[in-house]
């Protein structure tokens, strides 16, 4: 009898502890705080977090801090010398109403973002398309062939050869011989020709990680999708892409969107080794080329610094504008 009385106790023990755990478990969200709600799912999740917890110091030092620090150096004059004078808005000031040479420079900004962006978007995205339909080893091939110039490091200087100001010139060799032109055409510092040719080689070297996220992505379509479009009337391909590829595929959409708005904002190193710096008439100059003089050459930290806050809140636009674009796919 004792036996069975413990049994009994154990029993009863088992199933109050059981309860107190189900009713301690039994969390409504709506009873908890936030910042209660966000702890516990740290400690929940603490093994996630301290797996990524080294990119995210990281991240946070060499990305966070800098740009922190940039936003609160554009209100100051700095010469990385002296101790930051605060001067409030002047350097914004200065650069809209005293600064001309940086209303040309945005100009070009906005004409170079607003032809390599879409059309390198575009461009990688079609160019995946059809190379998605390819067997594995042809489509490996083309691939590479695409995705070859955006990885040669300064291959982008073979434009310079063919371009080049002499009868030695590719271009210049097969017009003289043609007979259209007597003396040769100085390409890279004409005005005329210089944005041209620099937006040419940004798409051509344009084909980088977008066009690979977007070959990735559609290799992740779930093909019982477009048999289930067909059942609900899917009619053609195009419409296949409307309403089943491209709304399977939004992460990497998003993904090649930042990189190329990235891209044709940042587009100034192959700029400089192609015409100069500065280009002839300043035709080709840049953001980023305003903000390498003042930062890297004039050592104007402060103003540098209210050029690359500029930039940011441009690209930041930018983003948000794509953002509000991909959210209409598929309707």
């Amino acid at each position: 009898m004792p036996e069975k009385n413990t049994d009994k106790t154990t029993v009863t023990a088992e199933k109050s502890g059981g309860a107190a755990a189900a009713e301690k478990r039994a969390v409504n969200r709506s009873d908890m705080s936030m910042a209660a709600w966000t702890w516990k799912e740290m400690k929940r999740n603490k093994v996630a977090y301290a797996l990524i917890a080294p990119f995210m110091i990281l991240f946070f030092i060499f990305t966070v801090i800098p740009v922190v620090l940039s936003l609160l150096l554009s209100f100051t004059t700095f010469n990385m010398l002296e101790w930051p004078d605060f001067v409030f808005m002047d350097n914004y000031v200065r650069l809209f109403l005293d600064d001309d040479i940086f209303v040309i420079a945005i100009k070009n900004t906005l004409i170079f973002a607003a032809i390599t962006g879409p059309a390198s978007y575009i461009m990688s995205f079609v160019l995946a398309w059809f190379i998605n339909e390819l067997a594995p080893k042809m489509r490996a091939l083309v691939t590479l062939i695409f995705y070859a110039p955006s990885i040669s490091g300064a291959v982008y200087l073979i434009w310079a050869t063919m371009f080049s100001g002499d009868a030695y010139g590719y271009v210049n060799g097969i017009l003289i011989y043609l007979g259209l032109i007597s003396t040769p055409i100085q390409f890279f510092k004409n005005e005329t020709f210089v944005m041209p040719l620099c937006i040419v080689v940004a798409l051509w070297t344009s084909l980088g990680t977008a066009f690979l996220s977007f070959i990735a992505g559609l290799q992740t379509v779930d093909r019982s999708l477009y048999e289930a479009g067909a059942v609900d009337g899917i009619l053609n391909r195009w419409q296949e892409l409307w309403y089943i590829t491209l709304p399977s595929m939004k992460p990497q959409l998003l993904f090649g969107a930042v990189m190329s708005i990235t891209g044709s904002f940042g587009f100034g190193g192959i700029v400089t080794a192609l015409a100069g710096f500065p280009s002839v008439n300043y035709s080709a100059w840049t953001i980023m080329h305003h903000l390498e003089d003042y930062g890297g050459q004039r050592f104007e930290v402060g103003y540098a610094s209210a050029i690359a806050t500029l930039l940011f809140l441009i690209m930041i636009g930018a983003n948000l504008l794509v953002n509000k674009l991909l959210s209409k796919v598929g309707q």
